[in-house]
Formats: C-alpha cells, structure tokens, sequence
C-alpha cells in the first residue's frame, strides 16, 4: 500500500502560512469546545525514523492551550525496565486522557508491533483497546508520517553530520533505511488490521513539512468537529429519553412495587447452591493454617515463575469477603499483595473510562492483586441503579472478557469468587452489625435499601455469571451461609489454582 503513495505533495509558503492561520484559530476554538463537553481527544503520531513527528507535534500543539494537553514519548519495550513487570497494554491505559482533555503521542502502542522482534501484543489487543475507549467517548485520530526510503537515508545522514542531533542516529532504529523494505510490510499489515472507522488512520505525506503540517492540522480539525457534532447529538438524545416515564397510576394500571431492572432470566445458578454446606470449628482450625501455610509457600513460587496472580471477591452485603480475603492474606509475605477495596468512583476517575482504575492497580509480574468488589460493579450496581445507561453495561461484559483473557494470555492467574448467602442470613447478620457496637461501621442506610432490590440483583449477578465466566478466568460460587466454610473453599480454590497454573506441565 504505501508504495503506491504519491510522495511529491508539496505546499508553498504563502499558501501554507494562508491556510495554518485559519486551521490553528480554529484548532483553539475546537480544544475549548471539547473541554466544556468532556469529550477527551488522541492523537497518535506513527512514522518513519527522520519523518518529522517532533517537527510536526510541535506544528499540531502551537495553538492549542498547553494546561489542556500532554505529549507522550513512548519508547519500545527494550528501554522500558516497566515492561517486564505489568501487561504492555497497561501503560497505555495510563496514558489515556481524562475527558476533556488532548493527549498526543510520540509513538505508541503500534511501536510494540512494528519495532519488537517477538510482539507482547496482537492487533486484536490494540483493535480492543481503541475500540473500547471509542465507545466511551474518545476521539482517536491517527496518522502515519510517510517518507521514501530514499528521503529517509537522506535525513538520517544529515542528522549524523549535526553533532547535537548525532544521538538520534545511535538508537537501531535510527538506521532504518537498511530494513526499509522489510520494515514497510510491517507497517502495510499494521495499517490493514487496525484501521477501524472508529480508530481510522491518515497516512500523510510528509517530504513537505509545510504540506504535512496543513494535511494533519486539516484532520485533527474535521474529527474532532465530527466528535463533537455526535456528542451533542448524543447528549439531545439522552436529554430526550431521560424524561421520565408516567407512573402506573397516571398509565392507569395498578401500582405494585417492581425492580427497576427487568429479569432477563429466573436466576437458577445461585438458587441452586446448596447453602447449608458447613464446617466445623474443629476441622476448621485444623485445616486453616495448614492452608495458608501452602498458600505462602505458593506466593513465592509466583514471585520465582513472575507470574501475577488477580483474585476477585464479589458478592451479596455481608457475605463475608472481608472475612475471606483477611484469612487469605493473614500469612501471606505483605511486600507480595496488595488488596484493592473498590469503592464508587471518585471525580478523577470517573473523567477516565471505567476500567481504567483497574488497569493502574493490576499486581505486577509475581505479585498478587485482590480486589474487595471490582469492575463487575458495571454489570451490577451500575445496572440496577439505573447509573449506566443500558447500551454501556451490555457492551460491559465483552470489555470485561477482553481485558481478562489479554491479562490471562500474558500469564495472569485470574480466579473469581462469588460469595453467596440467603436473605435470612444476610437479615441476621445486618441485625449483628446494628447491635453489636464494633460492627456498626459495617452496616449503612445503602445497605438496607440495596437488600430491597434483591430481585433485581439476582438478576444481574445471573447474567454476570453467564456471560463473564470464562475458560480463563472463571467464577467460583462459594456457599458463604457458613462463614468457615466460605473461607476454606476460597483458600482451597486459591491454592488449586496456583498449583494447576504452575505445575500443569
């Protein structure tokens, strides 16, 4: 594809400087538009070695408020001594603006496939990540600086010949017009596989820089007025269906109390469990050091094979999790987990998309995450309170499978545990913490109002379940009437998991 590019293009300086003055007036007004819509922006400068991308980043961020964007430099795993410890597609999430803002790229994610011998990623993990912060809002726009390999050699000797721009030509890639051509395929198959109408790719011209500048100041202008015009349609839209429905008494009909969810299915997983299994005090304390004594022993051959291991706790109130992960971590080596309570999100991370609080605080290589509830609160809470709109936690589960099976194919033991208890349980246990003082802090007024919605809850952990128990990371259903009991099976679980991971071959 890129041979058959016309590289001659080329723009005189009245008529660049003609059309940069208009581009950039604009240029300002649009960053501002786009801060008062919460509408967050990327831009991706891909590109021959000597194509001009610093030359040209600086042309784009001229006219733009510095306090409203932020330039990336991304360098290849190699010099990143980051890398080895977290998934590759991490960083990136880092990265990712808040809402309202502009981030700019030197390279990115794409530098992992075309200049890495043995890929950490595949063009499904980027299509995915792109994908996803599309549909949250984001604005992608991407551009490939194009030069002959001819012109390249050109540059490259003329930086050698400059002795304060020499250092550039000493990294390997900085000889690139050497595997020019092999390196083109890459690029050919890289821009085949990834350009998405969500994520779409500009290939410019860039021997001119005057006409290089002009091409990419005109495609950051139409998309980001393209991603404006489709907010606030957006917004009109959800103006014009958030009026709220009339009642059963103006409709007529009679009143009834019902969730504010509809049950897709009769939840027959969790009714099925049988929650009179139990444990006695006996074989209990028998067996529970013996347990976590393993468990240590475990977490340091994690720590020897620099494996992550990412343990979810999700479940009814009072279902006993915190009791759970206590005994998990109570003789665990503490330099080696982390426990991760999530909460509702706070301004900072509800400007980003909802996953990318997860991504900063997922275990690095050998070291285990537990998270107190985590991103299923999407499916569930989100759901049921009526927090994301229906579009959003549907297209969820898919994002959630990603995200694990790319954490999984990079090593990740990912085990999920469900604790369940019935509505008497949980009234009996409510009833504990309102009584007993040391426990008051557990229960709140949430709480009760939440046991109110059981129907719909059910509902939304049945679809939970169906849809996000995988082959790589799969939920365990743990009968959590019997707290003893719940705590063994999630040491056990914990233990199997690691030995099948470690020791299957």
């Amino acid at each position: 594809m890129l041979e058959k590019i016309d590289l001659s293009s080329k723009l005189d300086k009245e008529e660049y400087k003609k059309a940069a003055e208009v581009l950039r007036e604009r240029l300002g007004e649009l960053q501002r538009a786009a801060k008062d819509a919460n509408m967050p922006v990327m831009i991706v400068f891909e590109g021959w070695e000597a194509s001009g991308k610093g030359t040209l980043i600086n042309e784009l961020i001229l006219p733009m408020d510095p306090r409203g964007f932020r330039v990336y430099y991304v360098r290849g795993a190699a010099d990143d001594n980051q890398s080895a410890y977290w998934p590759p597609m991490k960083r990136f999430w880092a990265m990712t603006p808040p809402r309202g803002r502009i981030g700019v790229f030197n390279r990115s994610w794409y530098r992992l496939i075309t200049d890495e011998a043995d890929s950490p990623i595949t063009y499904g993990d980027i299509s995915s990540f792109e994908r996803q912060l599309s549909q949250d809002g984001y604005v992608i726009i991407k551009f490939f600086l194009h030069i002959s390999k001819k012109e390249q050699k050109k540059r490259l000797k003329k930086l050698e010949r400059d002795e304060s721009s020499r250092w550039r030509t000493s990294k390997p890639e900085g000889r690139g017009f050497e595997s020019y051509d092999e390196t083109a395929g890459k690029i050919d198959e890289m821009i085949q596989y990834t350009d998405r109408d969500f994520a779409p790719w500009t290939i410019v011209e860039a021997t001119d820089k005057r006409y290089a500048a002009i091409k990419i100041l005109s495609a950051v202008v139409k998309s980001v007025e393209r991603g404006l015009e489709e907010y606030d349609f957006k917004r009109k839209h959800a103006e014009a269906i958030s009026i709220d429905p009339p009642s059963a008494k103006e409709r007529g009909e009679a009143s009834r109390n019902e969730p504010d969810v509809k049950i897709t299915s009769e939840p027959t997983v969790l009714r099925n469990l049988d929650l009179t299994k139990k444990i006695e005090i006996e074989e209990y304390n028998e067996l529970l050091p013996k347990m976590q004594k393993r468990l240590r022993e475990l977490q340091y051959e994690l720590y020897r094979v620099r494996r992550p291991m990412v343990i979810v706790f999700e479940g009814q109130d009072a279902a006993g999790k915190g009791g759970c992960i206590k005994r998990l971590t109570q003789r665990l080596d503490p330099r080696g987990y982390q426990v991760s309570p999530t909460g509702a999100p706070n301004d900072w991370e509800r400007s980003h998309h909802y996953l990318w609080r997860f991504w900063n605080v997922f275990p690095k290589a050998g070291h285990i995450g537990i998270y107190d509830r985590s991103w299923y609160g999407r499916v569930m809470v989100e759901r049921v309170e009526g927090f994301t709109e229906e579009a959003d936690w549907r297209r969820a589960y898919g994002e959630i499978n990603e995200m694990e099976d790319g954490w999984a194919r990079g090593g990740a033991i990912i085990v999920k545990f469900w604790l369940q208890i019935d509505g008497e349980e949980q009234l009996r246990r409510f009833q504990e913490r309102e009584e007993i003082p040391e426990k008051n802090w557990k229960i709140t007024a949430e709480d009760w109002r939440n046991r109110e919605k059981w129907p719909a809850y059910e509902a939304a952990i049945e679809d939970m379940m169906l849809r996000t128990s995988t082959t790589f990371a799969p939920w365990t259903l743990v009968e959590a009437n019997d707290k003893l009991y719940a705590r063994v099976k999630v040491l056990r679980k914990s233990i199997h998991a690691i030995e099948t991971a470690i020791y299957k071959n």
